[in-house]
């Protein structure tokens, strides 16, 4: 009797890890992706599989690297994300790593960016900037760049659509995230909540996009990994220093936040948010 295809698993919801390979389900599910609740695994019981309980490890997370630091191997085989635990653009490919499982496959390596060590400049990456990616004997930068390639050069789940509809529209809001962050940032000089708001109504209006899912693109992408690290920040900023709650009259995006905030892959990236609006009072609001 032939078994019903099960539909793509929610990786919000607790789930199972596949180990092995099933031909009836090969083109969607491969090694290791995380394969959604028990009751959806029972619908494909005739597939000869090994269902164990998946179980998100908090990562111990390296020190970050200073000036007295002594440099990483270089091109020696180790792929590695040159990092820092506070930086919102580096934070997207961080995330983009956790989710894809590949902890024990790049390396984060932090740096103190009030501290760098000289050889990051002179050595590794001479923009000295983060996030940077050692991997195949070459040095790549810019985090949406970033994420698109640990995307499509390691294993683990897809975080593209191969819809069409889909795929357009995400490079579309991929676009716009320069744009709505130079947005916000200038409206903290300002009153952010008219100078701000226009951003902020246009991702809930791409949330309604497709109702398949509570993300931008209905299923968890990138798009969404993009966006949160900035998110996370302006709705603790703008509501701690400026009383703007952003998801006031909003409910997709508050509905969105809620749904990021399931997933260990992110939020075992977040920033303290006491450190964050302390950095963000200095930073932008120091010479007003």
């Amino acid at each position: 009797m032939p078994v019903a295809r099960p539909s793509q698993p929610s990786p919000t919801q607790p789930g199972w890890f596949l180990y092995g390979k099933c031909q009836f389900m090969s083109s969607t599910f491969n090694l290791g992706t995380i394969l959604a609740p028990l009751d959806l695994c029972a619908q494909i019981g005739t597939c000869r599989l090994d269902f164990r309980p998946w179980v998100a490890v908090k990562e111990h997370l390296p020190p970050p690297l200073n000036s007295t630091a002594e440099q990483p191997p270089l091109f020696d085989g180790t792929a590695r994300l040159y990092t820092n635990y506070s930086c919102p653009f580096a934070q997207r490919v961080w995330i983009t790593r956790n989710y894809k499982g590949l902890q024990d496959k790049i390396k984060l390596v932090p740096l103190d960016l009030q501290d760098r060590p000289a050889w990051y400049k002179e050595k590794v990456y001479p923009l000295n900037k983060v996030p940077a990616l050692e991997h195949n004997g070459k040095i790549i930068g810019e985090s949406l760049d970033l994420i698109k390639y640990v995307d499509s050069n390691f294993e683990g789940p897809s975080l593209f659509p191969n819809d069409p509809a889909k795929k357009k529209f995400g490079e579309e809001l991929l676009a716009y995230t320069d744009e709505f962050t130079r947005i916000v940032y200038t409206s903290f000089k300002g009153d952010p909540a008219k100078e701000a708001a226009p951003a902020f109504v246009r991702l809930e209006n791409a949330l309604h996009k497709f109702e398949d899912g509570p993300f931008f693109l209905g299923q968890f992408s990138l798009v969404d990994i993009a966006y949160i690290a900035f998110i996370e920040r302006f709705q603790i900023f703008l509501s701690e220093v400026f009383k703007y709650d952003i998801t006031a009259g909003r409910p997709k995006l508050a509905a969105w936040i809620e749904e990021m905030n399931k997933i260990d892959a992110y939020t075992q990236t977040k920033t303290d948010p006491k450190v964050l609006v302390e950095f963000y009072k200095k930073r932008f609001l120091a010479q007003q």
